[in-house]
């Protein structure tokens, strides 16, 4: 994400999407009756005979609405803005929505721009300096492919071998098999650090055939073993904390960690709190550590005061997010939760 313009003055700040992560981050920026800006297209005003109005050709504007809605599409890398025409030059009052994709900048006018959305806009920027990492999960006969996001993990392939017999039935159907994969796979690792994982010796033989083939990748390779392949391998690296620096360091994996440890203080009877009361009361108290925030519920009013509590008592915040495995479970616990300093009764 960058920062291509921002007016304390008038509370605006213009923005351009990188990645898609950039987009998701916007969409949690994003609040309703904010005023948004940015180039769409609409058909052109009609003035002539409005009882038997043509069909008018799309022209390229800019558009000024009064947001409604916000909706982070992953399936398709786009942000949909709903809401009604403020500024621009026509159809003022109707209904109109922006689609932002990658590379569209838009302009967020705001009546006031809380600390958390400033820190999640310097966390985006800072985001986009960190690799991303690209995971293979594999086994015999299926492998799949899932880059890691800000927002969590994105499967972009799924490859089948070809299961006639047991095991590998010919050495071709192994080849064709581990070739596919290589050719899905490498320009898209291509100076980013490549994890192979999974059950059995499958995840080796890649890695080998990878590095014979192309010794001058520059990208780090890292091998794990994990009782499970697919996406439930990849998830079972996260909690386990396993892959190298630069998938430890990405902020998936420390969403997931900072969760897990939750959990783990959960079962142990240690220093935690959940729910919205509960966790109140210990940032009340200056108790909170660490204060675990859903991304859906950053918006709402309590949680404004909890991060305000927590700021004052120096103790600190993390955003999850709803869309990877740790976020449904903070969710389970009421989309809020901390790690305490000490017990709070």
């Amino acid at each position: 994400m960058r920062v291509l313009h921002q007016d304390t003055r008038t509370n605006e700040i213009k923005l351009l999407p990188e990645t898609i992560d950039d987009l998701w981050h916007m969409s949690n920026l994003l609040d309703e009756s904010d005023l948004v800006y940015a180039m769409t297209y609409r058909r052109k005003e009609d003035k002539g005979d409005k009882l038997r109005p043509e069909r008018t050709e799309k022209i390229r504007m800019r558009l000024g609405i009064r947001l409604k809605k916000a909706e982070f599409h992953e399936s398709d890398d786009r942000l949909r803005l709903l809401g009604e025409i403020e500024s621009g030059p026509q159809d003022l009052g109707q209904h109109h929505t922006l689609m932002i994709g990658v590379g569209d900048a838009i302009t967020i006018v705001k009546s006031e721009w809380k600390q958390t959305y400033l820190e999640r806009i310097k966390r985006a920027v800072q985001a986009s300096e960190r690799p991303t990492v690209v995971f293979v999960a594999i086994e015999d006969t299926e492998a799949v492919i899932a880059v890691a996001r800000e927002y969590g993990f994105k499967e972009v392939a799924n490859i089948t071998r070809n299961p006639e017999g047991k095991m590998y039935n010919t050495k071709s159907s192994d080849q064709t098999y581990l070739e596919d994969i290589i050719n899905k796979v490498v320009p898209m690792a291509t100076g980013e650090p490549l994890v192979i994982l999974g059950p059995g010796f499958t995840k080796e033989t890649l890695a080998h055939k990878i590095r014979e083939r192309h010794p001058d990748l520059p990208s780090e390779v890292v091998i794990v073993s994990t009782g499970q392949a697919g996406m439930a391998g990849i998830h079972e690296a996260m909690k386990k904390g396993l892959g190298g620096k630069a998938v430890d360091n990405s902020r998936v994996a420390r969403e997931t960690r900072l969760v897990e440890e939750l959990f783990s203080e959960i079962g142990s009877d240690g220093l935690f709190s959940y729910g919205m009361h509960s966790v109140r009361t210990a940032a009340e108290s200056g108790a909170i550590r660490l204060l675990l925030v859903l991304d859906s519920c950053v918006r709402t009013e309590e949680v404004d005061i909890l991060l305000k509590l927590v700021e004052g008592s120096r103790g600190e915040f993390m955003i999850i997010s709803s869309l990877h495995e740790a976020g449904r479970k903070l969710e389970s616990l009421g989309g809020v939760a901390a790690l305490l300093r000490y017990r709070v009764e």
